[in-house]
């Protein structure tokens, strides 16, 4: 299974846009892989808005990943589900999905990331710095924190791919790169553009030209 190496993640209250809006945006600019993250909505409401923005990843060719719903990535056919560390167990989310689902989980910690890795497919590791997108935010790993977990996995011979997240800028990239990470999840650096599309393709291209190990 291919994980993307760019995650964009939707957020509430962007104003004027939806969060299949949101989707469009940057799947317009180049991404292939959605994360869609709702809160303090209602069951039907939230299964509107996840088929809503299904429809827009279906017609760009996207990934689909569920935040924290397991029951809503399932009904409507998405691609995956992304459990943080108060929601459903990864062992337990993939006995109700089945194999074929992508199943990915937060950590902060490397006990965190052990205790999930046989479970999911890739593991959203951060903050890398403080990010104001996040309520209940896990102490701050910035590079050197990357580098010691990575170098914990490496030793324990863990290799599920790992996705840095958490107030993450162009700038960062060539830093977070050389502790070995396998990708970056983004969502204020598009959400917050005046033209998301462009900044979504903007930081897509300043990816491409770091040297990934």
């Amino acid at each position: 299974m291919q994980i993307s190496r760019i995650h964009y993640i939707t957020q509430d209250n962007i104003p004027g846009f939806t969060h299949a809006q949101l989707a469009e945006e940057a799947c317009k600019g180049g991404a292939d892989w959605i994360q869609l993250r709702v809160k303090g909505k209602g069951t039907a409401e939230w299964r509107k808005i996840a088929e809503e923005t299904l429809a827009v990843c279906q017609q760009y060719n996207a990934k689909l990943i569920i935040n924290d719903n397991v029951r809503i990535a399932k009904e409507i056919g998405a691609d995956g589900v992304h459990l943080g560390n108060d929601d459903m167990h990864p062992e337990e989310a993939r006995e109700k999905l089945g194999e074929e689902f992508i199943i990915g989980g937060t950590a902060n910690t490397f006990f965190h990331l052990e205790s999930k890795c046989q479970f999911v497919d890739y593991i959203g590791l951060g903050p890398f710095r403080f990010t104001s997108t996040k309520e209940k935010l896990s102490p701050v790993l910035g590079a050197e924190g990357y580098k010691q977990i990575l170098s914990s996995c490496k030793n324990a011979g863990i290799d599920v791919p790992i996705i840095a997240i958490g107030g993450i800028k162009e700038d960062d990239l060539d830093g977070i790169f050389q502790t070995g990470i396998y990708g970056v999840a983004i969502a204020s650096i598009v959400n917050a553009a005046e033209n998301k599309a462009a900044a979504m393709r903007n930081f897509i291209q300043h990816l491409e030209k770091v040297s990934l190990q």
